[in-house]
């Protein structure tokens, strides 16, 4: 009986390390993912020489918030949906929408399911 007992705590015992590990990994991936899309935003957002210059498009930045990164614009964040969805003119008319976060976000999950199946499997 006492095999039987041992095996169960082996199992157990490895099947803790396998996790600690995965997690690990995944934090690692999870900040990989989220410097990525910092550089994408930042490479690919609107670039203006008025009012402000180019404040908007340096702006990205990431936050780690409990087990999530948070990427976000800290020097013009009022403006972000502005941009992405379009907005009204003042005077009538519409400005069109300048997509730049959507291509971004989807490109990040599709990398981060990538690294997360890789990770598990390893």
């Amino acid at each position: 009986m006492a095999s039987i007992d041992s095996l169960a705590n082996d199992i157990a015992r490895e099947l803790q390390r396998y996790g600690k590990e995965v997690e690990e990994k995944l934090e690692i991936e999870k900040e990989e993912v989220a410097d990525n899309l910092v550089n994408d935003l930042k490479e690919n957002s609107p670039k203006s020489e008025s009012q402000g210059g180019r404040k908007y498009s340096k702006g990205s930045r990431k936050k780690k918030e409990g087990n999530a990164f948070i990427v976000h614009n800290a020097l013009k964040p009022q403006i972000t949906h502005l941009l992405e969805k379009g907005h009204a003119k003042v005077n009538g008319g519409r400005v069109p929408a300048i997509v730049h976060i959507a291509p971004a976000e989807e490109k990040a999950a599709n990398e981060l399911l990538e690294r997360v199946e890789r990770a598990i499997q390893q």
